[in-house]
């Protein structure tokens, strides 16, 4: 019986490497896909909370007063950051933008001093920002804001692209991911399609179901980590590239959601090619020897 398990070993070593390459195409495909879904989202967040709110104050505002409206900002929910801008800083600001130096026709700076913030991400939609605006407007530091801004048509462009992108990749993502787990079977069914005649004449012989079962479970998971590996490295490999020639992408890396991700793909490599595997052989063990041919 111990030679019958070398015999099987050795003449499914082909159709199990083949099985593996198998494997790590198809949770390669899958990883590459998957990285696209969390760049989307991360980058939609990235410029989301790039978005500048402007709360212009008025002159009468004292530095004391100014403490306390960043004191006011600073305890707000949607707040992500936010600086106190002088009017000396609202300059500089200004011309930066490639506006002309406005002091060579006035004496006085005209711009506001103000407090511009960023907001967390899951507040940047139109109307919650008009429901902000109103909330600070009529807030108890009222009397000293004298207008606030910021860019409507860009949060609304911003919230409608990736949504529509979002739903294409995401509608890519599950259907790929139905087509990973349909080819992961049919591969390990193959592979397993070879062992056919070794996996009865063992039973025939009087090996129990798990006797037989067990070593094949175990190369499958084997197999399954195998691919998976290598799949986990292709795509990180492939991810590097990418941030050395497009380096906004470092930008929204995540390393906890990259992780999250290559651990998907090693429970899917290890889950399917066990199932596959299990079912295969039960299957096998049922069926009489004349329906193997």
């Amino acid at each position: 019986m111990a030679q019958i398990g070398k015999a099987s070993s050795k003449r499914g070593k082909p159709s199990y490497v083949m099985s593996i390459i198998g494997v790590t195409l198809v949770l390669f495909l899958l990883g590459i896909v998957g990285w696209l879904v969390i760049n989307t989202s991360k980058l939609g967040d990235y410029f989301r909370e790039n978005v500048e709110v402007k709360v212009d104050l008025t002159d009468k505002v004292t530095p004391k007063d100014s403490a306390a409206l960043m004191e006011y900002f600073a305890a707000q929910p949607y707040i992500k950051s936010y600086e106190f801008i002088t009017k000396d800083m609202a300059k500089k600001r200004y011309l930066k933008d490639g506006n002309s130096d406005f002091s060579t026709i006035l004496d006085v700076n005209p711009l506001p001093q103000g407090i511009y913030f960023h907001l967390k991400q899951g507040y940047v939609q139109v109307d919650t920002l008009q429901r902000i605006s109103t909330e600070i407007r009529e807030g108890p530091y009222a009397g000293y804001i004298s207008d606030i801004s910021y860019p409507v048509s860009l949060v609304s462009s911003i919230n409608d692209y990736f949504r529509n992108i979002s739903l294409i990749i995401l509608g890519i993502a599950v259907i790929l991911a139905i087509v990973v787990i349909f080819l992961i079977d049919n591969t390990i069914r193959l592979a397993m399609f070879s062992n056919r005649f070794l996996i009865k004449t063992m039973q025939m012989v009087g090996a129990t179901r798990s006797f037989i079962s067990k070593p094949l479970a175990i190369r499958a998971i084997i197999n399954g980590a195998i691919s998976a590996g290598i799949a986990i490295l292709l795509v990180y490999v492939l991810i590097s590239v990418a941030e050395n020639f497009v380096p906004w992408l470092s930008v929204v890396r995540s390393s906890a959601t990259l992780l999250l991700l290559f651990l998907v793909l090693l429970i899917i490599g290890i889950t399917i090619t066990f199932f596959s595997t299990w079912r295969s052989v039960s299957k096998y063990l049922r069926m009489k020897l004349d329906e193997l041919y």
